[in-house]
């Protein structure tokens, strides 16, 4: 089978070597992909928003069955083309990716059908939206209505913070058009959980839980990023929490996504908030998550493909799903200065790994023979193991032997996880 993946982070390049996984497979196109994933695929230069030119490429070259991974070009529609073009494709259509593409549709839809989630104005007139702010109860959260790189979302501690997250977003246009409309939230407070799933719009199988560490800085501390780190599973999600979140949460969506004639086929992410009214929704994504997917695709022991191709054809009731009874822990190595400004073009070193070892390569290119760094976050050092805590040791450890110029990490990826379970050091 010659497969297609759209995309060129750590999260692709988790996707490809699962993917890679199933003995059908002779070859699979990275388009853009990146230079770390040069041993796994093969990278071809088309921006993963080229609509037109990665259908014409998908033809040309037969693909069997493609993966559309980032919320850009599903928003814009790429699943519908090539399905148009003939091509089997794993990636919700345009009018489902909307979940992620506006913020004000997704929290109109929880109201609509009374799926849990914060209570929340939206603000279409900058005068309406400060005034709103400045009587408001403070945190509050502001998040532009639009995709904006996972950075459109403001938690304000003070009104002055509040007005200024509105005027960066409506008047500054900071995010572009994403910040045209914008959603004021109320605070939530918990622990959160990311659930990842797979969905065939009437079938809906959980992966394992994970938590993500946002902020740059250890103690959750600095700005927010793409993201810095993961483990799974988490250990706040319990399986009482769970049973909670299908019934109250997960199916609820997918029923609410078809009664509005917008089938949800694809991997569809569940960012919650377990709070002390409990679970609610923070946000839904149309894809999977980065770098959530760096450890939970390595948790997976079905065969990936099989899944995809099983949610593409509407059959996923028909597959027996299983995990490992493992953990994963993933530590991001970035750029010294990401999320703001940061030097790149240093050479990698990466050290020979075993088969509970994974190094992803987020942004990087190629010179020659010569792996250099190509992007804010660089690559993700992950390892699976029996427990949480041999996972994350473990992770540092495989981190510790990766050598580039001006390379940083938190060092406490985990530790919040393993606080959770009584374990912390």
């Amino acid at each position: 089978m010659k497969l297609m993946v759209v995309g060129g982070g750590g999260r692709e390049h988790a996707i490809i070597k699962k993917l890679r996984e199933n003995p059908a497979v002779e070859v699979i196109y990275a388009l853009p992909g990146n230079g770390g994933m040069a041993n796994d695929a093969v990278c071809v230069p088309i921006k993963a928003t080229d609509l037109p030119a990665i259908r014409d490429f998908a033809v040309e070259h037969r693909i069997d069955f493609a993966v559309v991974a980032p919320d850009d070009p599903l928003v814009l529609g790429c699943a519908d083309l090539l399905e148009e073009a003939g091509i089997p494709v794993f990636g919700p259509k345009k009018n489902a990716a909307v979940i992620e593409g506006s913020k004000v549709f997704a929290k109109e839809l929880m109201r609509k059908y009374g799926i849990p989630t914060a209570e929340y104005q939206v603000f279409t007139r900058l005068d309406a939206a400060l005034d709103y702010v400045r009587t408001a109860p403070m945190p509050a959260v502001v998040k532009a209505d639009g995709l904006a790189l996972g950075k459109g979302v403001i938690i304000a501690q003070t009104c002055e913070e509040a007005e200024a997250a509105v005027r960066s977003m409506m008047e500054d246009k900071v995010f572009g058009e994403s910040g045209s409309r914008v959603v004021i939230e109320e605070f939530l407070t918990g622990p959160e959980v990311s659930v990842l799933s797979f969905t065939d719009g009437e079938t809906l199988v959980p992966m394992v839980s994970s938590m993500d560490h946002k902020r740059a800085l250890d103690g959750d501390k600095g700005p927010n990023t793409g993201g810095m780190g993961t483990v799974a599973p988490n250990p706040y999600y319990t399986d009482e929490i769970a049973r909670v979140c299908m019934d109250t949460i997960f199916l609820p969506t997918i029923r609410a996504m078809k009664a509005e004639g917008r089938e949800f086929r694809g991997c569809l992410y569940f960012g919650l908030m377990l709070t002390p009214k409990g679970p609610k929704v923070i946000e839904y994504n149309c894809r999977f998550g980065d770098p959530e997917t760096q450890v939970v695709l390595p948790l997976l022991d079905t065969d990936l493909l099989t899944v995809m191709q099983a949610v593409q054809a509407g059959r996923l009731r028909e597959l027996d799903i299983r995990w490992k009874k493992a953990s994963a822990c993933c530590v991001v190595l970035a750029s010294a200065g990401y999320p703001k400004k940061y030097q790149t073009g240093y050479p990698i070193t990466l050290p020979p790994t075993g088969e509970n070892d994974k190094i992803y390569i987020a942004g990087a290119k190629l010179d020659g023979e010569t792996l250099l760094t190509g992007g804010g976050r660089v690559l993700g050092a992950v390892s699976v193991r029996k427990t949480l805590r041999q996972a994350v040791d473990a992770a540092y450890d495989l981190a510790s032997h990766i050598h580039f110029e001006n390379a940083c990490c938190r060092r406490d990826i985990g530790q919040r996880a393993l606080a959770a379970l009584g374990e912390e050091r």
